[in-house]
C-alpha cells in the first residue's frame, strides 16, 4: 500500500511530530500534572482501557480477518498525538491537559502497548498471526528519541522550540492528509477489496472514542474545555505511530493488509474530529453574549 517514498515521508514526519511534541515540555507541565493528575488520569484510562477494548469489541463483532483485526487493535492501544493537540486548539479546550495527556500516555505507550497487543491480538488471532513485540517495544522505545530532542531544544532556547513545535502541529496535519490522499489514489483497486465492516470498523472507532471521553470526563465532573480535550484525545490516535509500528516490526508480505484499518482509520478520524470542532465552536458562538 505504501512505496519507498511515503515509506520515508511517513518516518520523516514522525521524527518532527514526536520533536514538536517534546519541544512544547517544560519543567512547569510536570508540575501542573503532579497538581491536576485528574484529567491526565481520565486520559490514561481513556487511552489503554476502553479504546483497545472497543477495537477487540469491533473487530470481534465484525468478525474482521486477522491481520484487519490486529491493525484496527494496534490503533486502538496507540497513544494519542499531536494531531489531538491541534484540534484541541481549534475547538478551544484545554490545550495544555491535551498536551500532558499526549506525552504521558507516549511514555507509557511503551510498556503498555505490547501488553495489551499480546491480550487482545492473540485473542483475535490464535495462532495464525504472530505478533513481532520485540521489534514493537524497539520501536516504540526509538519514538521517545526526538521528543527527548524537542525537550532539549526547549530548554536551550524557546524561540527555536516554538519553530519545532509549529511545525510539527502543522505539517504534521499537512503531510498526513498527503500520505493518505497519495495512498488512496494509488491503491484504489486495493481499497475495493476492503469489506464493509471494515470501512465501518474503521470509522466507528474514533467516533465512540470521542463519545466516550466526553461522556467519561463529565461523569467524573471535569469542565467543558477538559471534557472536550479528553474527547479529542481519545478518539484522536496517533495513527502515525500505528504505520511506523507495521512497516518497522512486521514482514513486508504482512504490510499492506495490517495498514488497511490504520489508513482509513486516519481519514475517517480526520473526517469526524472536523466536525465535531466546528459544532463546537458553533456551540460556543450561540452561547456567548451579544455585544451591544
Amino acid at each position: 500500500m505504501l512505496g519507498g517514498f511515503e515509506k520515508a515521508l511517513l518516518a520523516v514526519l514522525l521524527i518532527v511530530l514526536m520533536t514538536g511534541m517534546g519541544a512544547t515540555l517544560d519543567k512547569s507541565q510536570f508540575r501542573g500534572i503532579v497538581r491536576r493528575p485528574k484529567g491526565v488520569l481520565v486520559g490514561l484510562a481513556s487511552q489503554f482501557g476502553w479504546m483497545p477494548l472497543v477495537a477487540f469489541g469491533l473487530a470481534r463483532a465484525l468478525e474482521l480477518s486477522p491481520a484487519m483485526a490486529i491493525g484496527l487493535v494496534l490503533v486502538g492501544c496507540t497513544p494519542g498525538g499531536t494531531t489531538s493537540n491541534l484540534f484541541t486548539y481549534y475547538a478551544r479546550a484545554d490545550l495544555a491537559l491535551s498536551i500532558s495527556m499526549t506525552v504521558v500516555s507516549t511514555v507509557v505507550a511503551v510498556a503498555l502497548m505490547p501488553i495489551l497487543l499480546v491480550v487482545y491480538g492473540r485473542a483475535l488471532t490464535g495462532t495464525e498471526f504472530s505478533l513481532p513485540l520485540g521489534s514493537i517495544v524497539t520501536t516504540l522505545a526509538l519514538v521517545l528519541v526526538p521528543v527527548g530532542i524537542g525537550m532539549v531544544l526547549r530548554a536551550r532556547s524557546p524561540q527555536m522550540a516554538a519553530r519545532a513545535e509549529r511545525a510539527g502541529s502543522v505539517s504534521g496535519v499537512v503531510v498526513l492528509l498527503l500520505l493518505i490522499g497519495t495512498s488512496l489514489a494509488n491503491n484504489r483497486s486495493v481499497l475495493s477489496q476492503i469489506p464493509a465492516e471494515g470501512y465501518f470498523a474503521a470509522a466507528a472507532l474514533g467516533i465512540t472514542g470521542m463519545a466516550l471521553g466526553w461522556g467519561v470526563a463529565r461523569v467524573l465532573g471535569l469542565g467543558v474545555p477538559m471534557r472536550r480535550a479528553v474527547a479529542l484525545e481519545t478518539g484522536i490516535q496517533n495513527s502515525p505511530l500505528a504505520f511506523a509500528v507495521v512497516i518497522a516490526s512486521f514482514p513486508e508480505s504482512e504490510q499492506d493488509t495490517l495498514l488497511w484499518l490504520p489508513m482509513l482509520y486516519a481519514l475517517f478520524v480526520l473526517l469526524s474530529a472536523s466536525v465535531v470542532t466546528v459544532l463546537w465552536r458553533r456551540s460556543d458562538a450561540r452561547t456567548q453574549p451579544a455585544h451591544p
